[in-house]
């Protein structure tokens, strides 16, 4: 089947660029390139595009709007064709929650050979996302937790053997952010990977500490990881869990992608089963590929347990589906159930405690 895929950028650099890339694929066709949302509207009529790439800074009505009014309208898959600023980052994540498939980062300078380079990627994602099922909803933000909810950022806090690591792609900004709203202040610490880029990651893991009970942020390096905090892997790094002492700490790590991807959720996962063995709980959610499904095994063959997302709940079922397939799961899981299940299996893990 061929894809249909409209582009709508008000850049005719971007435009020409996105088609001449849609072109090449052999199993898609272009059916329009619109410069602004209202152009856009009418296409969406006409064509019925099975997949559309969105700029987010457009003149008339902006990429934001127009999604919002696309998710209520005429549900498709989206992706957002995102600048790589911080200002860039907040806005796609606020498309994400409102319904966006995934996103695109498109480089501040050297447009032209930067869009080129992620001419594969970009190929792959809207082949991804033309086999997502998009609902027809509006996600509303959560409220912001109060600081005295949370757990002190540093401190003398007692720490438990027992440590989480969860792992996402494509669909995960959601799926993590809707787990961590499931967890108390006082589950053990978590160490996360979400395949993002260099420049997303750290607002990514400021708007989750607002919307948590849980202290969250960027890895850094050199953190303990204590109850009641998530580490996210920054974008660009390795985030690798080791032992010290009685303590787990963060390292990152420059070594070479791995599935394409630095952070690689495998390079974490394979890090905290050394680390953690039979106290370690692994956790993957929705994403593209296969990466994690080797390290939840290696969890699982180092005693520890180990939960997937179910296929239903996924925006797309590729890692979960990859770590079942190889023997990585012991518990396929509903995402609104996650948090309860882990918080029970966790009960009966091997207590004890690092002072």
């Amino acid at each position: 089947m061929t894809i249909k895929v409209l582009v709508v950028d008000d850049s005719a650099l971007v435009r020409s660029l996105l088609a001449e890339i849609i072109r090449d694929a052999p199993d898609m066709t272009l059916v329009g390139a619109a410069p602004d949302a209202y152009v856009a509207r009418d296409m969406v009529k006409e064509f019925s595009p099975d997949v559309i790439t969105l700029d987010i800074e457009m003149p008339r009505m902006d990429g934001l709007a127009f999604l919002e009014k696309l998710m209520n309208a005429r549900p498709t898959p989206v992706i957002m064709i995102s600048t790589l600023t911080e200002a860039g980052a907040e806005t796609t994540l606020r498309a994400l929650e409102l319904g966006a498939v995934d996103f695109i980062p498109k480089p501040k300078l050297g447009i032209a050979s930067g869009i080129r380079e992620y001419a594969e990627l970009i190929v792959e994602k809207i082949r991804t996302a033309a086999g997502v099922r998009v609902k027809a909803q509006v996600k509303k933000i959560p409220p912001e937790i109060a600081a005295s909810q949370k757990p002190p950022a540093s401190g003398r806090l007692q720490s438990t053997e027992k440590i989480i690591a969860i792992g996402a792609s494509t669909g995960g900004t959601e799926a993590i952010k809707e787990l961590l709203m499931q967890l108390p202040a006082a589950v053990p610490g978590i160490v996360m990977t979400q395949h993002m880029p260099a420049g997303f990651t750290r607002t990514y893991a400021e708007r989750l500490n607002k919307m948590t009970r849980l202290y969250v942020a960027e890895a850094k390096g050199g953190e303990r990881i204590l109850p009641g905090h998530a580490f996210l892997a920054p974008g660009g790094h390795h985030l690798i869990v080791v032992r010290s002492g009685a303590d787990y700490l963060v390292k990152l790590s420059d070594a070479e992608p791995l599935h394409r991807h630095r952070p690689a959720v495998d390079v974490m996962m394979e890090s905290v089963a050394l680390a953690g063995g039979k106290n370690v709980l692994g956790v993957l959610l929705t994403g593209m590929g296969k990466d994690g499904a080797k390290g939840m095994l290696d969890i699982r063959n180092h005693g520890g347990y180990t939960f997937a997302q179910d296929e239903a709940s996924c925006v797309v079922y590729g890692m979960p589906k990859e770590a079942v397939l190889c023997g990585g799961v012991d518990q396929v899981v509903e995402l609104d159930k996650m948090g309860a299940a882990m918080l029970e299996k966790i009960k009966t893990m091997g207590s004890g405690n690092r002072l």
